[in-house]
């Protein structure tokens, strides 16, 4: 089964971190990405761009609505991702559980529901 493990954290407290501690927790995802690409587990991951880049869109009665930024409004934001192959949940945790990101915030792990007729890469 696939997994989404989100990477949420404070963006605010995330800029206080030192360059060297974020250049740290890159290549150490970059490490567990091999990691876990090694046992077969990894299909995709990347940090994202701050929120001041995002851009939300709705649609109400038929018209768009594009507003700035990220949909809710918390004090972590979505960070980035990793996209897994586990066997189930637990297995999902334990590599959760080495995702960098869980140090600073919070890793969400949700099974990706499989949709019939989507473009397979």
């Amino acid at each position: 089964m696939k997994y989404m493990l989100l990477v949420h954290h404070d963006e605010e407290a995330w800029s206080q971190v030192s360059e060297t501690d974020k250049d740290r927790a890159l290549d150490e995802s970059v490490r567990l990405t091999h990691q876990i690409n090694a046992t077969g587990q990894y299909l995709d991951a990347s940090p994202l761009l701050p929120t001041s880049t995002a851009r939300s869109v709705r649609v109400r009665d038929g018209r768009p609505f594009v507003t700035d930024g990220p949909f809710a409004e918390t004090r972590e934001q979505l960070a980035g991702y990793f996209l897994i192959e586990a066997k189930d949940v637990d297995e999902a945790i334990a590599i959760a559980e080495r995702v960098p990101g869980a140090r600073w915030g919070t890793v969400e792990v949700r099974p990706v529901r499989e949709v019939a007729g989507l473009p397979r890469k």
